[in-house]
């Protein structure tokens, strides 16, 4: 199926620097748990690796939001951990405990693994069947972690605390952690390529663990590391936008935007959306940044933020979406508020 113009896709659009009013809205998660139609599905197929690497059911969960909102945007469904599992862990997701990566980095080294690279065949097969079904006015968004929060789950063998086993991990052996790192940015690279190649048209990073990081560490493993991400992906694919998302940075936020060639940058809940406007570079597109508890929230609460955010942004191109993933009681009446609210 032939791209379609990208003044057709107002999300497109904003990434690559228009600005829309009303601003083009996706939401981080989603395709997913929150949606009755996705939990019918999941209870006749089985858990979410299984659903993740069939291609026609995780094409199918991708659509489902699109067909019920309208979204400007389709987010592919799958996990950031499917990374790891191609470079030889074993991956698990055990109900209630979240994700399981064995052995860990910290019992064994990446190149005692034995990699097995047709483990993200299917996502590519993913992305393939929703580009022939997605309307013509969608973007279709692909994503994949940034190697910070990647390692973090590698050394740990899941998620943990303050990602203190990675930090510590880095602090006591900082070129065996590089080594992870820059193995993390060859197949991270190669991993949005693909996507790319297959039918996406912008890609997310998701650092959703680099809060954690003092300032010198976070321009060591969070703005290098995905720095070189974007220079290669721009090598290979000029004119496909980078949002990155650096979950917790906080005050690092304008260095990782001027630093790292994001063509976009989302802003978790926690950011103060005037001062960004302020602090980041002139024209650079923003996303976010309702908090999801709001959303579960809803009522005037809920219009009054979504009011201040887009009125934060009175120039700059803006895309509206939440400051990290919707939750799973969130109902859908509030979500069609949101919409109604922010399409007027």
């Amino acid at each position: 199926m032939a791209a379609q113009p990208a003044e057709t896709r107002p999300l497109l659009s904003v990434l690559r620097g228009e600005r829309r009013d009303p601003p083009p809205v996706w939401l981080m998660r989603q395709a997913g748990r929150y949606l009755p139609e996705y939990r019918e599905l999941r209870a006749t197929k089985g858990g979410f690796l299984a659903l993740a690497y069939d291609s026609d059911a995780a094409a199918e969960i991708t659509l489902q939001p699109i067909r019920r909102f309208g979204f400007d945007g389709a987010i592919l469904f799958s996990d950031i951990l499917v990374i790891p599992h191609a470079l030889g862990q074993d991956l698990r997701f055990e109900a209630g405990e979240g994700p399981r990566l064995s052995p860990t980095l910290l019992d064994t080294t990446l190149d005692a693994l034995t990699e097995a690279p047709e483990r993200l065949l299917p996502i590519y097969g993913t992305i393939e069947r929703v580009r022939r079904q997605l309307p013509a006015e969608t973007t279709f968004l692909g994503f994949a972690g940034s190697p910070w929060t990647v390692a973090t789950y590698m050394v740990a063998g899941q998620g943990s605390k303050e990602q203190a086993e990675a930090r510590r991990f880095a602090y006591r052996d900082p070129l065996a952690f590089a080594a992870i790192i820059d193995r993390l940015v060859e197949a991270t690279t190669d991993y949005l390529s693909r996507q790319i190649e297959a039918g996406v048209d912008a890609v997310q990073l998701f650092d959703s663990w680099s809060g954690s990081l003092a300032p010198r560490e976070f321009e060591r493993w969070v703005v290098a590391p995905t720095t070189e991400i974007i220079r290669r992906l721009h090598a290979r694919h000029p004119g496909t936008p980078i949002i990155g998302f650096p979950k917790g940075a906080g005050g690092k936020l304008p260095a990782y935007a001027r630093e790292t060639g994001v063509d976009a940058v989302g802003l978790d809940e926690t950011v103060d959306p005037v001062w960004a406007n302020q602090v980041l570079p002139e024209g650079l597109p923003v996303q976010g940044n309702l908090d999801p508890l709001l959303l579960i929230a809803g009522g005037e609460t809920l219009d009054v933020a979504v009011d201040a955010i887009r009125a934060a942004f009175p120039d700059r191109p803006h895309v509206f979406n939440l400051g990290h993933g919707i939750q799973l009681d969130t109902p859908i009446p509030h979500v069609e508020r949101l919409l109604a609210r922010i399409r007027g």
